[in-house]
C-alpha cells in the first residue's frame, strides 16, 4: 500500500501557460486545457531534466531588529520552476542549439516573474550547451548586471548544479580580474558592463607587472545575458563589450574592408581604428545576447529582434497582466487617487515686464510648487492619510514613499514633514529623505542640506537597511530608489512629480512586490491625470508593439542641416579624426593640445550665435549623436563621413559652453499666491483591461526647436490662473480681505507695527488673530471652521495675513509722514 507524505509547509504556485496575455490556459483541440502537464512537463525526460537542472534549494537569510536585539532568520525552500521560466529557458536553449551564435533575444518578463532564477538557470544551461557534433555552442557565458544582490543569488543558484571551483567567477575586484577570467575561459563570468572599456588598459597593466594575459576570441563564441536591457545595453560602453568579445573577427573584417574604404583624408592607421569603431556596433556573429526587461523601449525591440512564437520580438513573453492575475505582483493602479490644486496668482508690482513665455511659465509653476503653503497642505494630506489608512496595513508594518520632483523639492518636503510631525506631537511616523549632492535654500543661505545631515547622520549605503526597520515609515525621494528598489513593505506612494512612459511604470511598480499580509496598494497623485498613467502603463500590460522603423535618411538630413550652420568644416573634422583615430589609446600631450585647438575653432563660431540659435544647434547635434548611435546598431553603415562626424560631435558637445540664460526669470517678488485649494478629483482603479495600447516609437523626425516668444508677465499670470482655475468663492476671498482690513484699522496693531520689526510684530498679531476671525464668522462659516480646526491651514493663512497687514500699515504710516 503506497504511503503519502504531507508536507505542511509546501505551497503551490500557478503553473499555467497563460491565455491571451492573462492567467489560465488556452483551449486544446480534442483535449483538456491542462494536457500540456502530462504531454510536455511531466514526461519522463522532462521531469528528469527538471529534477537535475532546475530544482534547487533557495536559502534566504534575513536580519530582523527586535526589542531584544538583532535576530537572524534563515529560511530554506526547494524551488520548482514556474511554467514561463521552464518554457523560456528551454525555448532559448533549443534555439541557440539549433542556430548557433549571432542572435539577439529579448525576454520580456514582468516584475514578479522570478527573473533572478530565470537568469541563473539560463546561464547554467548555456554554459554546458553542445551541438549535434558535441561542440560547445558558447565557450563562455557573460552575465551583465548592475545588482550585487543578483550576483550572489546567481552564484548560489548555479553552485547547486556545479559543485566545482572555477565554474562561476564574480568580477568584484577590478578590470584585471575580468581580463584574466576571459583569458582563462571561465564558463560563467558575472560583471558590470562598465569594466569592459578598460580591459585593454588592464592587459597593459598586467604585462607591466609581468602577469601578461592574452584574450583570444578566434573561433570562440560567447553568450551575453543582460539583466536589464535599458541600463546595460546602451551607448559606447556596450559597444566596447562587443569589440572585446569579437576582437579577432573585427580585425579580420578590417583587413577585408580597408582596401574598399575611400577616404583620402585619413592615414591607414586612422582608417583601421575608424573601421574598428564602426564594426563594433553591428551584430557580431560570435555573440548572442539574451536581454531581460519588463518594459522594452523601441530601441530594445529593434536591437534584440530575434522573432519568437508570434513571429516578432520579444522572443519570450510573460506579461504584467498574467503576473497580476496569478498573484505574483500587486496591481498598483487598483487604488489610485488623484488630487488637483486650484490657485490664483496676482501681480504685486505695477511694472509689467516682457518675459520669455516658456521660461516664465516654468518660474511661475515653480513659485507655486515650492510655496510654503503648497508644501504644508500636501504634507498634511500625506501624513494624515498614512496615519489613518496605511499605517495599520501589513500587520502594522506598512511603509510609504513620497516621490518629489527635484532635490530642492525633497529638501522642502523633509523640512515640512519634520515640522508638521513635531507640531502635531506624532510619534508613530518618521521619515527619511534620499537625494544626491547638497542643496542650499535662499531662506537658509548659510546652511547646506545633504541626505546624510537631514537623516541624522545615516550613511547613504545604510539607508535601505535603516528604512527596513520599524523606526522609519516614510521615504522621501528625488531621482533615487525609483527603480530597482525592492521593499515589499511599501504599500502607499504619494506622487508629486510629473511621470510618463517607462519612468511612470518603473516608479509606481516599487509598490507591486508581494509579502505575507499585504493585500493591496495605494497611490495618491498630486500631479498626474489618470489618463496619463493609463497611457504609460497600457503598452506594458499585455503585449508591447513596436512602431515603424526609423528612416535612416533622417541621419543624412540631419548631417546636412548641421553642416549648414557653418560651425565646423569637413577639413576640421578630418584633421581632428586623423589625430584621434591614429593614436587613440596613448595620445601625447601635444596631440591633446591639437585636438582641443581644432574644437576651439568651432567653439568660437558657436559663441557668435544668439542664445536661441545656440540652443537649436546644440539640440540638433545631440539628435545626430543619439540617432547615429542607434541606427548604426541596426544597419551596418559603411559611411566614414557619418562615423567621423559622430566621433567629432561627441567631443564637441563636451566643450560647447553651458547655455546659461542671460535673462534669468525671478518672479518671487513680483507675484504672490492669492488663494489655493487642494481637492480630490478622482479615486478608484485605472483599468488597463480596456482600450488598445499604442505602439512604442523611436526617433522619427529631426527636431528644429522653436524660439521662446516674449509675453507680458501679467498676461502669463492670467493664463495660468485660467488654466489651473479656482474653486474658492468670492466669499472666501472677501473673508480674508475683510480680516486684513479690520486688522489694518486696529489701533493696537498699528502701534505694534510702529514699534517693532516684522519678526517681533508676529506674536502680537497672532494674539489678536482669533478675535479677528471670530468677528467675521458670519461672513463665511466654512472657512472659519477650517481655520479653527486645521492648524497647518491656519498657520499659513496667519503668516500671509500678518505680512500683508504689517506692510500695509507700514506703507500708510510712511505715506502720512511724507504728507506732513
Amino acid at each position: 500500500m503506497p504511503k503519502f507524505i504531507w508536507l505542511k509547509d509546501t505551497f503551490f504556485l500557478p503553473f499555467n501557460v497563460g491565455h491571451e496575455h492573462g492567467s489560465g490556459n488556452p483551449t486544446v483541440a480534442g483535449d483538456v486545457r491542462t494536457s500540456y502537464l502530462w504531454r510536455k512537463v511531466l514526461t519522463r525526460d522532462s521531469l528528469m531534466d527538471i529534477l537535475a537542472r532546475f530544482m534547487h534549494l533557495d536559502v534566504e537569510e534575513k536580519t530582523v531588529v527586535t526589542e531584544k536585539g538583532i535576530k537572524r532568520h534563515r529560511k530554506e525552500s526547494m524551488i520548482f520552476p514556474r511554467y514561463h521560466q521552464l518554457d523560456a529557458v528551454r525555448a532559448l536553449t533549443d534555439h541557440a542549439q539549433a542556430h548557433g551564435s549571432g542572435h539577439n533575444y529579448l525576454i520580456q518578463h514582468s516584475a514578479g516573474s522570478g527573473k533572478s532564477n530565470s537568469i541563473a538557470w539560463l546561464a547554467h544551461r548555456l554554459s554546458s550547451l553542445h551541438d549535434a557534433n558535441n561542440e560547445k555552442i558558447f565557450h563562455s557565458v557573460v552575465v551583465i548586471t548592475d545588482r550585487l544582490v543578483l550576483d550572489q543569488q546567481l552564484q548560489d543558484t548555479i553552485f547547486q548544479f556545479e559543485h566545482k571551483l572555477g565554474v562561476v567567477q564574480k568580477i568584484d575586484e577590478n578590470t584585471q580580474q575580468l581580463a584574466k577570467s576571459l583569458a582563462d575561459g571561465v564558463p560563467i563570468i558575472i560583471s558590470t558592463i562598465q569594466k569592459f572599456p578598460f580591459i585593454t588598459q588592464a592587459i597593459h597593466t598586467l604585462e607591466a607587472n609581468g602577469k601578461g594575459v592574452a584574450i583570444s576570441t578566434a573561433g570562440k563564441r560567447f553568450a551575453v545575458i543582460v539583466d536589464e536591457a535599458h541600463s546595460s545595453q546602451s551607448g559606447e560602453t556596450a559597444m566596447e563589450l562587443r569589440k572585446i568579445l569579437n576582437k579577432d573577427g573585427i580585425e579580420a573584417a578590417i583587413a577585408s574592408q580597408l582596401l574598399d574604404m575611400d577616404d583620402d583624408t585619413l592615414s591607414e592607421e586612422a582608417k583601421k581604428e575608424l573601421l574598428r569603431e564602426q564594426l563594433k556596433r553591428a551584430k557580431q556573429p560570435n555573440l548572442s545576447f539574451f536581454a531581460f526587461t519588463a518594459t522594452p523601449k523601441f530601441k530594445t525591440l529593434a536591437v534584440f529582434n530575434e522573432p519568437g512564437a508570434e513571429g516578432k520580438a520579444p522572443f519570450h513573453h510573460y506579461s504584467m497582466r498574467q503576473a497580476i492575475e496569478e498573484g505574483f505582483i500587486h496591481d498598483v493602479l487598483a487604488n489610485y487617487t488623484c488630487y488637483k490644486r486650484y490657485y490664483k496668482l496676482i501681480q504685486k508690482v505695477e511694472v509689467d515686464p516682457e518675459v520669455p513665455r516658456r521660461k516664465a511659465a516654468r518660474a511661475l509653476a515653480r513659485f507655486v510648487e515650492f510655496h510654503d503653503y503648497e508644501i504644508a497642505q500636501k504634507v498634511e494630506v500625506i501624513v494624515e492619510h498614512f496615519r489613518t489608512h496605511t499605517r495599520h496595513k501589513i500587520g502594522g508594518r506598512a511603509k510609504a514613499m513620497v516621490v518629489t520632483g527635484s532635490r530642492e523639492h525633497a529638501v522642502r518636503y523633509k523640512l515640512g514633514f519634520d515640522k508638521y510631525i513635531k507640531d502635531k506631537g506624532y510619534t508613530d511616523v518618521k521619515s527619511l529623505v534620499a537625494f544626491s549632492g547638497e542643496i542650499t535654500l535662499k531662506e537658509f543661505a548659510d546652511k547646506k542640506f545633504t541626505e546624510v545631515n537631514m537623516n541624522s547622520g545615516i550613511k547613504e549605503s545604510e539607508l535601505p537597511e535603516k528604512f527596513n526597520t520599524e523606526e522609519y515609515q516614510v521615504l522621501l525621494v528625488a531621482e533615487k530608489y525609483q527603480t530597482g528598489f525592492d521593499q515589499p513593505l511599501l504599500h502607499s506612494m504619494y506622487v508629486d512629480k510629473r511621470l510618463s512612459g517607462i519612468q511612470a511604470v518603473q516608479t509606481l511598480s516599487r509598490l507591486n512586490r508581494t509579502t505575507r499580509g499585504k493585500t493591496d496598494t495605494f497611490v495618491l497623485d498630486f500631479v498626474n491625470e489618470p489618463a496619463d498613467i493609463y497611457t504609460a502603463f497600457k503598452p506594458y500590460y499585455e503585449a508591447t508593439d513596436k512602431g515603424d522603423d526609423t528612416d535612416p535618411q533622417q541621419l543624412n538630413t540631419l548631417a546636412y542641416t548641421l553642416g549648414g550652420w557653418k560651425i565646423y568644416t569637413e577639413a576640421e573634422i578630418s584633421a581632428w579624426c586623423e589625430i584621434w583615430f591614429r593614436n587613440r589609446l596613448n595620445p601625447t600631450g601635444g596631440e591633446h593640445k591639437k585636438l582641443n585647438s581644432i574644437l576651439d575653432l568651432a567653439i568660437d563660431r558657436f559663441k557668435l550665435l544668439d542664445e536661441e540659435n545656440q540652443n537649436l544647434f546644440k539640440g540638433q547635434l545631440v539628435s545626430f549623436r543619439n540617432l547615429y548611435s542607434f541606427v548604426s546598431q541596426i544597419i551596418p553603415y559603411q559611411d566614414s563621413d557619418h562615423e567621423k562626424l559622430y566621433t567629432y560631435a561627441r567631443f564637441l558637445l563636451t566643450k560647447l559652453p553651458s547655455l546659461i540664460d542671460s535673462r534669468t526669470i525671478q518672479i518671487d517678488d513680483e507675484v504672490e499666491l492669492k488663494y489655493y485649494r487642494l481637492q480630490k478629483i478622482s479615486e478608484g482603479a485605472i483599468d488597463l483591461r480596456v482600450g488598445e495600447a499604442e505602439a512604442v516609437y523611436g526617433p522619427t523626425e529631426v527636431g528644429t526647436g522653436q524660439a521662446d516668444e516674449e509675453v507680458q508677465l501679467s498676461t502669463l499670470v492670467g493664463k495660468l490662473n485660467d488654466r489651473f482655475g479656482t474653486e474658492f468663492t468670492p466669499a472666501d476671498q472677501l473673508f480674508f480681505d475683510q480680516v486684513r482690513e479690520t486688522a489694518v484699522a486696529n489701533k493696537q496693531l498699528q502701534l505694534a507695527v510702529m514699534a517693532n520689526s516684522i519678526e517681533n510684530f508676529e506674536p502680537v498679531f497672532n494674539q489678536q488673530l482669533e478675535n479677528l476671525f471670530v468677528e467675521r464668522i458670519d461672513g463665511n462659516e466654512e472657512i472659519f471652521i477650517r481655520l479653527m480646526n486645521d492648524e497647518a491651514f491656519r498657520g499659513v493663512a496667519a503668516g500671509h495675513l500678518m505680512r500683508a497687514v504689517f506692510h500695509q500699515v507700514k506703507a500708510r504710516l510712511n505715506a502720512s509722514r511724507g504728507d506732513d
